[in-house]
């Protein structure tokens, strides 16, 4: 008996990786994340008995997964980007678990990955930014207060910010206790999906600009640096850097 977690994606099906569509074509029984999971993604799916987990609760999702393992059929629990951020399968890996039940996960493209292919930016400028935060503001699922988004940008880290765009204001009086005003930022909505949005300015302007938009919701903050223009070029390439498999030139 086992139990697929599979990564869906940030929206594009042909972002899917090839260990996911297999396991999709082959799947009796998907329990997909609603509206996050792209319906294209789910015609990979075309012979399984779909369940929409938007209105179910924990213990709802694990007794259909568990039912359906126990039948001998393939089950896929998909789960949008990659499962393990924000993707709440600790929980459902450990109640299947206690029942004797299988769990392997398929990693899948986080969207904080597709929003920085949109904008054509890397995470990880040499002597600008080496250090990438993930993160969320603190709502009904709580934050730790050692990690309340105004100590975190006190680093000035490449920071991309989850679940939060409801609440931009807030997020960015947080971010401007550690970021200056003219920090570029970021919001991504949807990134890879069809009707992807990127909208881009200072720190000190961008909320005002996303709120303009109606954006809300399914949109990454994006703030840091790494945004901006620079100069710097990794030392990987560098003629007069030397390492196993290159002589210095």
């Amino acid at each position: 008996m086992k139990v697929y977690f599979v990564g869906a994606g940030p929206g594009d099906p042909e972002l899917l990786t090839l260990k996911a569509r297999r396991v999709l074509e082959d799947a009796d029984v998907v329990v997909y994340a609603g509206s996050l999971v792209n319906p294209e993604v789910l015609k990979f799916a075309e012979h399984a008995e779909l369940y929409n987990s938007a209105s179910m609760s924990l213990e709802e999702i694990v007794e259909v997964m568990e039912r359906a393992a126990r039948q001998g059929k393939l089950v896929v629990r998909l789960h949008s980007g990659d499962p393990s951020i924000y993707g709440a399968i600790a929980e459902q890996i450990r109640e299947l678990r206690k029942r004797g039940v299988e769990c392997e996960v398929v990693p899948g493209v986080s969207s904080f990955l597709a929003a920085a292919a949109s904008l054509g930016v890397e995470y990880t400028v040499p002597e600008v930014s080496q250090t990438v935060i993930l993160t969320r503001i603190s709502g009904r699922t709580p934050v730790p207060e050692k990690e309340d988004l105004a100590k975190l940008a006190k680093h000035r880290a490449s920071m991309a910010i989850f679940l939060s765009a409801s609440r931009i204001e807030e997020v960015v009086e947080k971010l401007l206790q550690g970021y200056e005003k003219d920090t570029p930022a970021a919001v991504v909505y949807r990134a890879s999906w069809e009707d992807e949005k990127v909208i881009r300015g200072k720190l000190g302007e961008i909320a005002a600009r996303v709120r303009e938009e109606g954006i809300d919701r399914t949109a990454l903050i994006l703030v840091g640096d790494f945004l901006g223009e620079h100069m710097q070029s990794s030392k990987l390439y560098d003629r007069e850097f030397a390492h196993g498999y290159r002589q210095k030139r």
